[in-house]
Order: C-alpha cells, then structure tokens, then sequence
C-alpha cells in the first residue's frame, strides 16, 4: 500500500471530451462534454500509471446549469445567476444530486458515479469529490433527496438577517440587485428578501466580481458581532453532516472541501469527527489560505491535509516565474515545520495558472525542478491537475472565463492537450514531460525514503547555491541527495554536506556508489564533510541520488 498520497485532479465534463470544434461559450450540443461512463478502467490504469493514489473528481455534485433538464424533473436554472454555459461545479444546486451534463443516461446518474466510483476502486485508486459548505447555487434545490430530509432554506424566517436556526442570512426588505443582468419578463431572476452572498457579501447588491451566483450558509456565526450560536447545534450543521455521510456511503475516500476556513473550526470538529467515527479510512482536505488558521483546522478541525498554497506553491511561483533565490524554500518549510505530513502541495489545480501558459512559465519543462521539490522535499501529498503532465497551456478563450491562463470550469471545453493524449496525437514534447513526471511520482512511493522518511535542507552551508535547491532524505539508514536546478543552464555546482547531516542520519562518511533514479546514471563518490561534492545538473532539472 502507497504511503504517500499523490492526487491527480480531473473535471469529468473536460477529461475525455474530445471535441476538436469548440467555440468561445458554445453550448452543450456545440461542444460536447465528457462523462462519467468515459472514464473507463484503462483510463482510470492510465492515471495509476503516473503515479496516482487517488483520483478527486471534480464538479460531479449537481451545480447549477444553462441546460435544460425538465423532462428528467430537474428544475430549469435561471440563465442570468449561472456563471458560463455549464455553470460552476461551486454553485451547488442539489446536494444529494449528480450533475446531469456528465450522465450518459440522466435518469441513472446517480448509478453512473456509484460504477464510476467502483472502477475507480477496481483500479487501485481511491476517490476523492468536492464537498462546498460555505455557499449554494441562488436556486438551490434538492429534487432527489431523500424522504423525511428537510431541504436548505426551508422553514427559514425571512423575516430576520440573522437567525441561529436559519439556513440563510437574509437582507430583509430588499430584493437582491447585483450589478449584472438578472434579465427580464418571464425570464427575470427575482429574489426577496436578497439573501448573503457566498464570498461574505452581506447586502444586497453584489458585483460582477463577487460570487452572486451563490447564497452564503448560516452556521450560527452573527457576521455583526462575530457571536457564536452553536447551543443547539444549529440546522446547517445537521444538514450539511447529512450530506457527507450521503456520499460516504456510496464509498467515497475522501472530501476536499471548498473555502474551509470561511465555516466555523468548531462545524468541522463536530462533522469530521461523527463522518470518521462510521468511515475510518475517509481523508479530509481543507482549502484554506490563512496560515494563522492551519494550526487550528488540523488539530480542532480535525482535517487531514491543507493546501500549501500561500507557502510553498507561492515561493515556487516566484522563483520559476520571477527568478527569485531559491533559498526561500527553506523559510517555506521552517515556517510549516509545526505543519509536518498535513500539507497538500501542488503546482497547478483549477483555480492556478498553468505551468505552460504564458502567463506563467511558457513551458511545462521550466517547472520540472519545482515537480521534484513539491513532490518529494517531504512526505506531503502531492497534487496533479490533469493535463498538467502534459504541457497544457491554457490558451484558449472558453467563454466566461476568457483567456487568463487556466482551463475553464464554467464551460463545456476540450482540453487540448488530453484530447490529444486520448486521440494518439501527443507530441513528443508532451509525451517526454508525461514520463518524466511519471518517473517522478512513481518514486515518492517505490522508495521509503521519499514516502516515510525525514529531510535535511542543505541550503544553511550552500550560500553560493542561488538558483538550486539542495537537501536530503532518509529513512532506516537509507538515504538520497536531491537538487533542484531552477537555471534554464546546465550548471556545475559543488555541495557542501555538513558532519551534522551524517550524524542527523545517522550515515559515516565515505565512498559511497549511487544510482541517479531519474536519469538513470551510476557513480561512485568520496561524501565527506571537508569536500564538495561536484555535480553536473541540467538545466530545468533535478538530480535523484540514491546512495548504496
């Protein structure tokens, strides 16, 4: 069994559509879409193939929608409070519900994830889907949930902004007025009272940068005062636990949960704790952004992972992006140091730049030295975002979500670089990148030393190291020697190992062979504290020493 989680990332609408024709906002008939029944067990053996434990399918809860499905009894959205033709995979519309857009039959989508769920599972990979507490579709509305389950917003007292028994925060005497088009005549958005919008918008007039296609739920926290009403356990709480354990049932392994710090810590103690009392095995992840919180949403919170975003992935950033030291890493790692096994790290995910657009780097082989770091300065787990592993560059202008450097989840899209890799038509560039992550990835598990053991920075008695990042790892008297070279230059570099290093390992010094696993090199070589060691590292690339 793996020991390190490395997570692929994929939105099941994009994955396998391989439309070649898509047009800027082009509807589902124009664009197509993939689906659940398309992620095959080859597929899902594919993705296992890179080096994947786990598989988080993305925007699979049914969100709200441009595409009419009344005839299946799921209620028409309102085009005018739905972001893109497809719709945000974050303005959920029904809890208990699949999106319909990713069914091959309509009727039996909910059987379609149970399958796609068991062949993940048949694969050897385990599955991972969102769960988004903080806010809902404007239209929310469960057509399938269960007997006796009471919907959100129902028996709410409109009557009062705030309420601990309430499932929404309501704006009373106004109607909701965002500064954008909520249409007219029969097809006019209208909402009174205005309720809260998702992203902490408590009047009614949200703008077009706000999240006003969702409504923020209620956990018993007065945004006037910041009071806490959670005796009785407010409504939302029962509810939303309800839905966890709905789809922990169906053999989910785990929930990557939107916007966590934006729900009270003291929800996630009381959720996480009731979900993991029935599923033992079930991982939480947090995204979260305020390291002040992190502390207190693993060890009250109860989360098993949180996004090393404004850490790690922010310095990496600068270094690939702005030619930073890469010295910085050290600070990344001494500021989590508390944090130790909980991060989730990541180059690229749905809300990031690609790696290869040309906002960011231009190439997916500049961040080959940053791959390397993430995936194995420690036992951390790691997060691929499909189609990351093959270059794509996120070039096209989707629709609502335009040319900004990252793949649309508000439309229905064809990624070209997957649609190529599926077609047979990858390039070498793309098929060369795929293997070395592949070669990467399958590392952090085949080698204990990367998947259970420690890591000793080398940075502190490497001052002259400007544009690489050296450390080691070990485990049971094992050990590798890891550099990261962010130079566009094949570089030379000499690196001091200090006496402390061996003692920290417990290692002696001496003549030592060793194995080169990425490139496949093999040299014998003096480590000793009184002399450098010389190494020649390509540029945008990393040396693995594996020492024997």
């Amino acid at each position: 069994m793996a020991d390190k989680i490395i997570i692929y990332q994929l939105l099941p609408r994009l994955y396998t559509n391989t439309c070649s024709t898509c047009i800027s906002n082009g509807s589902i008939v124009t664009n197509g879409t993939g689906k659940m029944n398309d992620i095959t067990l080859e597929r899902l053996e594919e993705i296992k193939s890179l080096g994947a434990t786990h598989v988080w399918y993305t925007g699979v809860i049914e969100h709200a929608t441009t595409v009419n499905y009344e005839k299946h009894g799921i209620t028409p959205c309102n085009e005018h409070v739905v972001k893109g033709k497809a719709g945000s995979p974050y303005a959920i519309r029904d809890y208990y519900d699949i999106d319909p857009n990713i069914a091959v039959d309509v009727d039996s989508r909910i059987d379609e994830w149970k399958q796609l769920v068991n062949r993940t599972h048949q694969s050897g990979l385990k599955a991972i889907m969102d769960f988004v507490p903080n806010h809902v579709a404007r239209e929310y509305h469960s057509d399938v949930c269960l007997y006796g389950v009471e919907d959100l917003g129902q028996g709410d007292d409109k009557g009062m902004f705030f309420s601990p028994s309430n499932n929404f925060y309501y704006i009373t005497g106004q109607q909701f007025a965002p500064t954008v088009d909520l249409g007219s005549g029969n097809d006019l958005y209208v909402e009174f009272p205005a309720r809260a919008t998702g992203n902490d918008c408590f009047h009614a007039t949200p703008g077009v940068n706000d999240w006003y296609e969702t409504v923020k739920l209620n956990y018993g926290v007065d945004p006037w005062n910041g009071s806490k009403h959670f005796d009785p356990i407010p409504s939302t709480w029962h509810k939303m636990l309800h839905i966890l354990n709905y789809w922990a049932s169906m053999g989910v392994d785990g929930f990557r949960c939107d916007m966590a710090h934006m729900v009270p810590v003291e929800f996630w103690h009381w959720a996480i704790a009731q979900v993991k009392a029935v599923h033992p095995g079930i991982i939480f992840i947090a995204e979260i952004y305020d390291t002040n919180l992190y502390h207190d949403y693993v060890h009250n919170g109860l989360f098993d992972y949180l996004y090393n975003k404004v850490t790690l992935y922010d310095c990496l950033f600068n270094i690939l992006k702005y030619n930073s030291s890469a010295h910085a890493i050290t600070g990344c790692w001494q500021q989590l140091e508390f944090m130790k096994g909980h991060m989730l790290n990541f180059l690229e995910n749905h809300d990031e730049l690609r790696l290869a657009s040309p906002q960011f780097c231009g190439n997916a082989a500049t961040g080959r030295p940053a791959l390397v770091v993430s995936a194995m300065l420690d036992c951390s787990p790691f997060l691929v975002y499909a189609g990351q592993e093959l270059g794509e560059r996120g070039v096209d202008a989707e629709g609502f979500s335009g040319l900004d450097g990252r793949t649309t989840i508000f439309d229905f899209w064809s990624v070209p670089a997957l649609r190529k890799w599926f077609t047979g038509k990858a390039s070498g560039n793309a098929l060369a990148l795929r293997d070395y992550y592949s070669r990467v990835l399958a590392l952090c598990n085949t080698e204990k030393v990367l998947s259970r053991g420690g890591m000793f920075d080398l940075m502190y008695v490497n001052p002259h190291l400007i544009h690489q990042y050296a450390f080691m790892r070990h485990y049971n008297g094992e050990f590798m020697l890891v550099i990261a070279n962010f130079s566009s230059e094949e570089t030379t570099v000499g690196i001091n190992i200090p006496e402390h290093a061996f003692m920290h390992m417990g290692i002696s010094q001496g003549e030592y062979s060793y194995k080169e696993l990425l490139h496949g090199t093999e040299n014998t070589v003096e480590l000793s504290s009184n002399k450098q060691l010389d190494l020649v590292i390509p540029g945008h690339d990393a040396l693995v020493l594996k020492f024997i």
